[in-house]
């Protein structure tokens, strides 16, 4: 009998050489699912990780647009009082031009002015062109006048008012823009 050979046990466990290669093959297959699961925990960490990131994302572009909503929110009703700030400066002009000063015209005036006020302190503030170079971002071209005295492209005139809502466009003012005229 060779030396070397493992000797059988009667429980059939083997002795020697091979009980310690069996050993060694049971560690690596340890060390390889300890690797495999190292693995799998790394990428559920990574995920973990962009997923946490993903929210806190969502959660601060949710927060921005929330405020962002908010802080436009009064603008539907303030452009449907537009028209009404309108006919008021409408009367008011009409009255002066006819040359009443007496209390109804005081009181249409008076009613005009805290209604801008409460725009105002919503944030809808009037555009006020007149001598500014033309913006098409801010004012509606309606009429086109020549005048040598301002350069071309310069409102002369506002026919509508136009108003802001913070750093938005409520409605644009309707304007007369000056043209290249003759110097003569």
């Amino acid at each position: 009998m060779n030396n070397n050979e493992p000797k059988a046990r009667p429980d059939g466990a083997k002795t020697g050489d091979a009980q310690e290669g069996d050993a060694a093959t049971a560690v690596f297959d340890d060390l390889e699912k300890l690797r495999t699961r190292a693995q799998e925990r790394d990428q559920f960490l990574d995920l973990l990780k962009r997923t946490q990131a993903d929210f806190e994302n969502y959660q601060k572009r949710n927060k921005r647009e929330w405020e962002q909503e908010r802080r436009y929110l009064h603008g539907d009703f303030a452009k449907g009082l537009l028209p009404v700030i309108d006919n008021l400066a409408r009367a008011t002009a009409a009255a002066e031009k006819a040359g009443e000063k007496g209390p109804l015209v005081q009181g249409v005036g008076m009613v005009q002015n805290q209604l801008l006020d409460l725009l105002r302190r919503q944030g809808v503030t009037p555009i006020n062109p007149v001598g500014q170079p033309f913006d098409p971002n801010l004012h509606q071209a309606v009429m086109q006048r020549p005048d040598p005295n301002v350069p071309p492209n310069t409102v002369l005139d506002v026919l509508e008012q136009g108003f802001m809502i913070h750093d938005r466009v409520l409605r644009p003012a309707s304007v007369v823009v000056s043209v290249q005229g003759d110097k003569h």
